[in-house]
């Protein structure tokens, strides 16, 4: 059988040993030695939803084949999966290279992941399109149509929540999502302003956060590195939004609240999305939308970290996996909803 991802994989041998194939690409192979000075080899291989770390000892059948594998290779690999106590490890393992058919599917993800990705990144375009301030619609639509392919391939996090490929759009769709929501409960919010700043949060993490065309690769770079991702983004969307309003000056110069006003808001929620100076933002949150905006990032993200520890920590008992960093103690399966017999 075909595993439909490396996290199908990796549910399925948990339990039970599993024989199948997945289709990954290599993203490092490093030759180490045992403490008795023996090598082994640490192959990482990602698709794009996550990936892990494959120990080949030096006395295998296939050291040699996967000894030959380079950074980037896309591979098939055929094996009998298991989960021990050092990861998963193969028997019985078998190689060939991807068809070209084969790769392009591997960079857009299994056909859940493609369709779950497609179906919010045209949630961000519909919100987008249903503000009624035409300066941040206009904001919106314009970021989405010149930044689409970077945005798409970007992922959240490089580690804790939605640390993959695409994961930055199903990010950004939940708590626009959540936005819409909240500000129909609470009237007062600016729902626009909201949802402006849901999508442009993060869109720093576009260089910091990113993904080659061809790979699952996240390199680090010196612009994310001196930077950051909240000052990349205030930097972007202050000089996008000036563009937009040189633009249109003459239509746009009679809205109330004023260009400036409007901008310097959106460029607050930008810098305080963190909540605190200690987690990196230069300024709390100071008006309403602000503290909306952190309290629904740290929702959808803490939200992502269950879902993950789920599928992917130890079991401790039934219903019970171990503590994964940096939830704050081990998780325990949520109420099932409940089940009407139907009349």
């Amino acid at each position: 059988m075909q595993f439909a991802g490396i996290n199908a994989l990796m549910q399925e041998a948990a339990a039970t040993p599993a024989y199948g194939e997945i289709h990954a690409q290599i993203s490092q192979v490093q030759t180490k030695t045992t403490k008795t000075n023996k090598p082994y080899l640490e192959i990482t291989l990602a698709d794009a939803a996550t990936s892990f770390t494959l120990k080949i000892w030096d006395n295998s059948p296939w050291y040699s084949a996967c000894a030959a594998l380079k950074p980037l290779d896309g591979i098939a690999a055929r094996a009998l999966w298991t989960k021990g106590a050092y990861g998963m490890e193969a028997a019985d393992l078998d190689i060939r290279p991807l068809t070209p058919e084969e790769e392009q599917n591997l960079f857009t993800g299994n056909p859940e992941l493609r369709q779950q990705q497609e179906t919010c990144y045209r949630g961000i375009l519909t919100l987008a399109e249903s503000m009624q301030d035409p300066r941040l619609r206009l904001l919106c639509l314009t970021f989405l149509r010149q930044f689409e392919k970077p945005f798409r391939r970007a992922a959240a996090a490089r580690g804790y929540h939605h640390a993959r490929r695409g994961g930055l759009v199903e990010h950004i769709y939940g708590m626009m999502h959540c936005a819409d929501a909240i500000a129909g409960a609470y009237p007062h919010l600016n729902r626009d302003l909201l949802l402006a700043g849901c999508l442009f949060h993060d869109c720093g993490k576009l260089w910091e956060n990113n993904y080659g065309e061809h790979d699952f690769v996240m390199p680090y770079n010196e612009l994310g590195e001196l930077l950051g991702h909240i000052t990349i983004g205030i930097e972007l969307i202050n000089t996008l939004y000036r563009q937009l309003v040189a633009q249109n000056e003459t239509e746009w110069n009679t809205l109330v609240p004023g260009n400036d006003q409007v901008r310097l808001h959106l460029l607050h929620l930008i810098a305080a999305h963190h909540g605190e100076l200690a987690f990196g933002s230069p300024v709390p949150p100071k008006t309403p939308e602000a503290i909306a905006l952190h309290y629904i990032d740290n929702l959808d993200a803490k939200l992502e970290m269950f879902r993950n520890a789920y599928t992917t920590s130890e079991q401790l008992a039934p219903r019970i996996q171990q503590k994964k960093a940096p939830l704050p103690g081990n998780v325990v399966h949520p109420l099932p909803k409940i089940d009407l017999p139907e009349k």
